[in-house]
């Protein structure tokens, strides 16, 4: 039943969702407090440099700390964001990304989310706390 709001949930973000639409964003797992989601790096996505834009990783690890805190059912909303860039990201690379949850309060989570590429380096990583509000989704959200 968790399973199943939680998928219910993300559904409905990602319908509305057009930058995650855009990023090519699909997921693999989500549950409450956890999800992993896919995507492929394209040439629209790069800087200057010939290197995925830093903002591309930072949104794709954005979306993961929406969908695994939204996942409980209560709209939670990004308060804090941190990344660090281990390696670059380059064109046609496979982004596989991992949110995990270190702690929630009533009020408050905090994530820890992971970038991978195809070759199963870590490309970055991903802090980010979030406000849990007292809406809800499918009863308090439109």
């Amino acid at each position: 039943m968790k399973k199943e709001l939680a998928k219910s949930i993300v559904n409905k973000m990602l319908a509305e969702d057009k930058f995650s639409e855009w990023l090519g964003i699909k997921t693999e797992l989500v549950e409450e407090g956890h999800c992993i989601l896919k995507m492929k790096v394209r040439e629209e996505m790069v800087n200057g440099f010939g290197i995925a834009h830093g903002g591309i990783a930072f949104s794709f690890a954005d979306s993961a700390l929406a969908f695994a805190s939204n996942a409980y059912g209560r709209l939670s909303v990004a308060l804090e964001c941190s990344i660090s860039f281990a390696i670059a990201v380059n064109v046609n690379d496979e982004l596989t990304c991992e949110a995990r949850e270190l702690s929630i309060t009533n009020r408050t989570a905090t994530y820890h989310i992971e970038i991978s590429n195809q070759k199963n380096e870590k490309v970055a990583f991903f802090k980010g706390t979030v406000y849990r509000t007292s809406k809800e989704w499918f009863k308090d959200v439109k």
